[in-house]
């Protein structure tokens, strides 16, 4: 795993593995659109798949069960409950089907905008389109999150791809930094007014249906609005290579292509190390995002208030953290700063495990340590990544870094599940995710950076 890859390290191309050349009044007006796709959104992320779609959906479905508690979709007997995690496992599926079949298309047309336009206008046209999903309409809601969640995935891999076009190497850490923040900051402002619409909806005459069916399709007009601002701003850069002549086109070409990818990855073992160990330590931090709320009420015995607010808590500090470790990174390098954010993140969840029952505020400080490593942790993740694409493989090399945090996702949840399980108590299965970081932490610092950069042909920053 820690040999070089044999290539001898090419020049870096503009708009590829160096960044862009652009002059800097120019980089910087771009570079303050793409923040923009980030404003856009994360609101899906936040309102729409960590809030208000879940429950409301389920109670749609158990609208239209039978008198067992059964739908029928397409003749198969599911339990009303679980229709809305089989939505989003299918989706998932369909997604990391989809994402490098785009990105392939991506890197040979380089049409990476108009590509990044049509996904996300689809998606957020299916978000707007959930003002419909009421009375027993679970189909049209099911449809609805598989198509917004399949187009929000292609949409983050262009989006992704964009970085190391806009940004030379010395900048990523921090343009990735403010673009974690310009998202987590748009979801806490646009969760906050959705709040008030839906505890407010008595006093507002509305119906609590209604008043959830408007955050919802209010999601997808913002989310709309705002990719306006990105589509306007990027500009298109001439594909690496010439895209496939008559009869070379379609989604055969997309697979042999992405087979190809798939074949060139071997050729960089320390490209593929850091992607194994952002796997893990990734997946430590979304099952800990995904499992948080299950913690605090089933284990700590708290309302669902208190685990709104922690929500709203977190999302607000995320937007400093991201900040504060960019500039960390600036000063002693990505890596090293991720390396500390995992030390942060498995000294957090241990802490979880001693907090006590039913005192919000050991739980809100819970959130705090949460929100102030979640979305540096990220961002940086990224931008490091991006030292590590060859030069017009940006969009398939993104595609499989979201497979490694997609379609791995019920990693985290299957071991804090078989913890519970083994043990029946919550506090070891949030404990037993302290491995994700543990192990993350240990392959991270086996990835020397500057060697795998150097091995895909680009230049990393002195300090990285």
């Amino acid at each position: 795993m820690g040999t070089v890859a044999p290539d001898a390290p090419r020049a870096p191309q503009e708009g590829a593995g160096s960044g862009d050349t652009a002059p800097l009044r120019e980089r910087r007006r771009e570079q303050r659109g793409w923040y923009f796709y980030d404003w856009a959104n994360s609101v899906f992320s936040t309102s729409v798949l960590t809030v208000f779609l879940g429950p409301y959906l389920t109670s749609v479905t158990e609208a239209a069960a039978d008198a067992d508690g059964y739908v029928h979709p397409l003749g198969i007997p599911v339990r009303a409950g679980s229709f809305f995690p089989y939505a989003v496992s299918a989706s998932v599926l369909l997604s990391v089907l989809v994402m490098p079949l785009a990105a392939a298309f991506a890197d040979r047309t380089g049409r990476k905008k108009p590509l990044l336009g049509a996904a996300a206008y689809l998606g957020a046209g299916a978000t707007t389109g959930m003002y419909f999903l009421d009375g027993d309409r679970y189909l049209l809601g099911g449809v609805l999150l598989v198509v917004a969640n399949v187009s929000y995935a292609v949409s983050i891999v262009l989006y992704h791809a964009f970085l190391p076009q806009i940004a030379p190497p010395e900048e990523r850490d921090a343009v990735s930094s403010r673009g974690w923040a310009f998202g987590y900051g748009s979801g806490a402002l646009v969760l906050v007014a959705n709040l008030g619409l839906f505890l407010g909806h008595e006093a507002l005459g509305v119906a609590e249906s209604t008043a959830v069916r408007i955050c919802l399709s209010s999601a997808g007009v913002w989310w709309a609005v705002f990719t306006v601002v990105p589509l306007l701003r990027l500009r298109e850069r001439p594909a690496a290579r010439p895209a496939a002549g008559p009869g070379r086109s379609g989604p055969g070409q997309g697979f042999r292509q992405l087979a190809g990818t798939f074949r060139q990855l071997r050729r960089y073992p320390l490209t593929l190390l850091f992607l194994l160990a952002y796997l893990l330590y990734n997946d430590g931090i979304q099952t800990v995002i995904t499992q948080a709320s299950v913690y605090g009420s089933e284990a700590l015995g708290l309302d669902q208030t208190t685990l709104i607010g922690a929500i709203l808590l977190v999302q607000v500090l995320a937007v400093a953290g991201a900040l504060l470790l960019g500039r960390l990174a600036a000063r002693y390098g990505a890596k090293r700063t991720i390396l500390g954010s995992l030390v942060a993140w498995t000294a957090t969840v241990s802490a979880g495990y001693f907090l006590p029952r039913e005192d919000p505020l050991w739980f809100y400080a819970l959130a705090v340590g949460i929100g102030l490593v979640l979305g540096g942790s990220q961002a940086l993740s990224r931008s490091l990544f991006s030292h590590l694409v060859p030069a017009g493989k940006e969009a398939e090399y993104f595609a499989l870094y979201e497979i490694s945090d997609r379609g791995t996702s019920w990693l985290g949840p299957l071991v804090f599940g078989l913890a519970y399980q083994l043990s029946g108590d919550y506090r070891n299965a949030i404990l037993s995710l302290v491995v994700f970081f543990a192990l993350g932490f240990v392959l991270l610092l086996r990835v020397p950076v500057q060697r795998a950069a150097a091995a895909v042909g680009n230049v990393a920053p002195d300090r990285i």
